[in-house]
C-alpha cells in the first residue's frame, strides 16, 4: 500500500528515481529506517546509488552513539556505504546562542552536502511524512509566517549544487510504523520526541489527533494546500520582482531604497510579497523573531505616518520613512564632513561619487540649466568652497528678500535627512552661500550684462 502511494506521489511531480545518485539522511528513527528500506527495495530494479549519511548531535551521549552503531550495523547487513559524523551542538548552541533545533539542523545539513560533494550524488533524501508537514505548516501559520514559508516543506528544492526531495510527504506517520512492523523492522526511538517541552511535539499529541478524527485523510489536504500555495507563490514572486525592479531606487547588500508613491500603486498582494523579498535579500539569516506583524508596520509606516519615522527591526535592521523614499538598511552610514577648496577652475570628485566642475566663460553665455550656476567674476571672491553644511546655515534666494535656513530648504525640497548632511553647499571666500546645487541658487547668481567674464559652476 504505501509503495503504491509513493509511487503515485513520485508520478504526480514527474519525478523518477531511474538512475539516481543519492545521499539518504537516516537517524534510526522509524520515519528514515522505512526510507532506507523502502529505497533499498527500488536498488537494483531502479538503478539506484544509495550512500547512507549519519549525524549523531551527541545530545545523548551513549544512547545516541548506539543509534548511530545501529545505522552502520544495518548498511553493513545491506553492504550499503555508509558515513557519520559526530558533532557536540550543544557546545555550538553555546558558543552561538542558537536553538537546539537550528543548531542541529545546521550540522546535519552542512555534512549531508559534505558527503553529497564526496560521493558526487546530486540528490539528498530525506523522510520528512505527511504529520511533518502538517505539523510544519500549523506551526508557521500559529507563528505568523508569510509567503512562501506558509506553503510548508516542499516535495524537492534545490539544495547547493544538487537537489533535497521527500518521497514519503503523501504518507503518516502511523502508515510509516505499519511499514516498519510489516517488514520486521526495530527502528531506534528518540525519548526527546515524546517531551513537551518542544512545540512541535505539542501539536504532534494535541492538535493533529483531533484533526484526523474529523478526517482520517487531512494529511492528503494539507498537501495538496501545500502544492497550491508554493505554485500560486512561484508565480506571485515572479510578478512581484518585475513590479519592484520599477520602484527600487537604491540597492546595496545591506541598503535598499523603494519609492513609497510608486510601491503603493502596485496590486496589494504584489506589495507584501515585496516586502518581504526585501526582507529576504537583506536578512542573510532570517531571525525567528521576523514576522508578518513587521511587515504591517512597514505597510503603516508608509501610509499614516509623519513624513519621517523610523523602525527597529530584528538583528539591528532599520526601516527609515523620509518623506516619500523608504529605506531599509543595517547601517545608516552617518556622512563623513568634507570640504575641498579650489583656486581656480578645475574639477574635483564628491565623496558621493558625484563631480564638481569650476570653468570660466568670456563668449557665449551658456543656457542655464538646475545644474549650473552662473556668477560675475566680479562678484566672486576666490577660493570657492565646497563643503557639507553646518549648523546654523542660511543663504540667500533669487528673487526674493532676506535669507533662509539650509535646515528649511531642505525640508521644502523634501530631501531625505540622510541625505542632507552629505549634500555639497557652495560658498566664496568669505563663506557667503552662492549655490545649493540642484535646489536653490543664492541672489547674486544669473546673468549679468555687465559682466565681462562668468564663472560656471557645473554638478554633475
Amino acid at each position: 500500500m504505501l509503495e503504491q502511494k509513493v509511487e503515485a506521489f513520485l508520478n504526480r511531480h514527474s519525478f523518477k528515481l531511474e538512475n539516481k545518485k543519492m545521499i539518504v539522511g537516516v537517524s534510526g528513527g522509524p520515519d528514515s529506517l522505512a526510507l532506507l528500506h523502502y529505497l533499498l527495495k527500488e536498488k537494483d530494479k531502479k538503478n539506484l546509488t544509495i550512500v547512507v549519511a549519519h549525524v549523531d548531535h551527541m545530545f545523548r551521549g551513549e544512547e545516541s552513539y548506539q543509534d548511530a552503531m545501529f545505522v552502520k550495523s544495518y548498511c553493513e547487513q545491506h553492504q550499503v556505504p555508509f558515513e557519520m559524523v559526530r558533532i557536540d551542538v550543544t557546545k555550538i548552541m553555546k558558543a552561538t546562542g542558537k536553538s537546539s533545533q537550528v543548531a542541529a539542523r545546521e550540522v546535519r545539513y552542512d555534512f549531508y552536502f559534505k558527503m553529497m560533494k564526496k560521493y558526487e550524488c546530486p540528490y539528498l533524501v530525506l523522510g520528512h511524512h505527511g504529520d511533518d508537514q502538517m505539523e510544519t505548516m500549523l506551526m508557521r501559520l500559529t507563528r505568523g509566517s508569510s509567503g512562501k514559508a506558509r506553503a510548508g516543506i516542499p516535495f524537492s528544492r534545490p539544495f547547493h549544487h544538487g537537489t533535497i526531495f521527500r518521497p514519503f510527504l503523501c504518507v503518516t506517520k502511523a502508515e510509516l510504523q505499519l511499514y516498519c512492523k510489516e517488514h520486521q523492522l526495530t527502528p531506534r526511538v528518540d525519548p526527546s520526541n515524546e517531551k513537551g517541552i518542544y512545540s512541535r511535539n505539542r501539536f504532534r499529541k494535541q492538535v493533529l489527533p483531533f484533526l484526523k478524527e474529523e478526517n482520517s485523510h487531512v494529511h492528503e489536504q494539507f498537501q495538496r494546500f501545500s502544492e497550491e500555495l508554493q505554485s500560486d507563490e512561484v508565480f506571485l514572486e515572479d510578478l512581484t520582482i518585475k513590479s519592484l525592479d520599477t520602484v527600487v531606487s537604491k540597492k546595496d547588500e545591506d541598503n535598499i531604497t523603494i519609492d513609497i508613491k510608486g510601491f503603493l500603486e502596485m496590486p496589494l498582494p504584489l506589495q507584501r510579497r515585496g516586502i518581504q523579498l526585501i526582507l529576504n535579500y537583506l536578512y542573510k539569516e532570517k531571525p525567528a523573531s521576523l514576522s508578518a506583524i513587521h511587515i504591517d508596520q512597514v505597510f503603516y509606516l508608509m501610509q499614516h505616518h509623519e513624513p519621517s519615522a523610523k523602525l527597529n527591526f530584528p538583528n539591528g535592521l532599520k526601516v527609515i520613512r523620509s518623506y516619500l523614499q523608504l529605506s531599509f538598511q543595517f547601517k545608516q552610514a552617518e556622512a563623513e564632513p568634507y570640504a575641498f577648496v579650489l583656486n581656480e577652475p578645475g574639477m574635483i570628485i564628491l565623496p558621493n561619487g558625484r563631480s564638481f566642475r569650476i570653468d570660466i566663460v568670456e563668449s557665449e553665455i551658456p543656457f542655464a540649466k538646475e545644474n549650473t550656476a552662473l556668477f560675475n567674476t566680479e562678484r566672486i571672491k576666490w577660493p570657492i568652497l565646497i563643503r557639507t553644511r553646518e549648523k546654523g546655515d542660511r543663504m540667500t534666494l533669487k528673487g526674493t528678500q532676506g535669507t533662509k535656513k539650509l535646515k528649511d530648504i531642505f525640508i521644502d525640497q523634501k530631501i531625505p535627512v540622510q541625505d542632507r548632511d552629505s549634500w555639497p553647499v557652495v560658498t566664496d571666500k568669505e563663506g557667503f552661500i552662492i549655490w545649493l546645487p540642484n535646489l536653490k541658487k543664492s541672489s547674486i547668481e544669473g546673468l549679468d550684462y555687465t559682466a565681462k567674464q562668468y564663472i560656471q559652476l557645473t554638478y554633475h
